[in-house]
This record gives C-alpha cells, structure tokens and sequence, in this order.
C-alpha cells in the first residue's frame, strides 16, 4: 500500500514565498491600520453632539453673556465649539466677518479629520498592484526555472512554480480591499461630522440674526 504524504504549507510559509513583494505589501497593510485607528478615535471626539453647547451657548449670547459663552465652547475640543469660538470672538462685527471667521476655522478642522485619509485611498488603488507586479516577476521566475530543467519538467515543479507566484496577487488584493473599505468609511464618518458643522453655523448665523 503506497503511502500518501500530504503537505500542508502555513500562512506563514506562504507570506515567506511572496518575498520581498509580501514585505511591501505588509508594511502598507500596517500603515492603513494605523491611520484606520487613529482617525476612528480623533473622528469620535469630533462627532460628539453639539447640541448641548449649542443650546448653552444661544443661552448666554440671549442673555448677553458673551463671556460665558466663550468659556462654554473654550473647554469644548470638538470642531463645532472651535468654530462657535472664533464665532463669538467677531461677535461685534458684522455677518459677513463672522461667517468668514467660522468658515475658516471650518476649513482648518476639516483638514485635520481628513489628515492622512487619502493615503489610505492611495493604497487601496496601488496594493493590488504591487501585488500583480510581484505575480508577474514571480512567474518570470518560474518559468525561468522550468526552462533550465532537463528533460521533462515535472507538473510538482510547474504548479508551486505559478502558487508561489499567485501568492502576492492574493496579498495585494486582501490588502487593497482593507484599505478601499476603510477608506470609504472614514470618509462617511467625515461627511457625518460635515454636516453636524453645517448645522451648528447655520444656527449659530440664525441666533444672531434674530431679534433680542
């Protein structure tokens, strides 16, 4: 009875034979989950709802109290409250200085929450293309191997020959899906806290509009 050996490879082993391309694609695998973490946590500060300061602060401009109003958005780290500041601080102009002084402030918030999210976008596009160049330089390989076989090539040597090299388009397609979902999350989540800005301006615009 002729025995059978079966070879199980690991995923380990697998990521091995990939080389240097595997490397390439680990490494920007690594850096989309950073920045993934990082703006999840800095977008959840930024998220939270400005309706309680919001309503503080239309309290005390009623009241006249612009200094306590100050103080409210002053300890509030979210954009909204940083833009309700900057609000505050031209009080004693006209709209147009106070829409333009908010928009501003608007603008720099935005560039934060948006800080390194296109990097993400980028290797979405280019990890599954690392990983097809390194399939490509893989089966040069292989085939360059086959041809200094004598004799006839042996079908264990063709096919690890083409698995070893299909290994990095894998990687490149699992890395570059990672990265296009993340992507696109995050900037769902920015668009979220947008519109929340929005909606924070208009009636902050809207409160100063109306009469005492």
């Amino acid at each position: 009875m002729a025995a059978t050996i079966e070879e199980s490879v690991s995923l380990f082993e697998l990521i091995e034979k990939g080389g240097i391309t595997m490397v390439i694609l680990g490494v920007l695998f690594v850096i989309a989950m950073y920045i993934l973490v990082n703006r999840v946590l800095t977008i959840r500060k930024a998220k939270k709802d400005p309706r309680a300061l919001l309503d503080k602060v239309k309290a005390q401009v009623l009241k006249g109290d612009i200094d306590a109003a100050k103080k409210y958005c002053a300890r509030d780290t979210t954009p909204m409250g940083k833009m309700l500041e900057a609000g505050l601080k031209h009080i004693s102009s006209n709209l147009n200085t106070i829409e333009k002084s908010i928009e501003n402030i608007a603008k720099v918030e935005l560039y934060k929450l948006e800080k390194s999210v296109a990097t993400v976008g980028m290797i979405s596009g280019a990890a599954p293309m690392i990983g097809f160049f390194g399939t490509v330089i893989g089966m040069i390989n292989a085939f360059i191997a086959i041809s200094q076989e004598e004799g006839s090539v042996s079908p264990k040597l063709l096919s690890s020959g083409i698995y070893e090299a299909m290994i990095t388009t894998a990687g490149g397609l699992a890395v570059g899906i990672f990265a296009y979902i993340s992507y696109n999350f995050l900037v769902r989540q920015i668009e979220d806290v947008v519109h929340k800005m929005e909606v924070v301006t208009i009636e902050f615009i809207e409160l100063l509009q109306s009469p005492n």
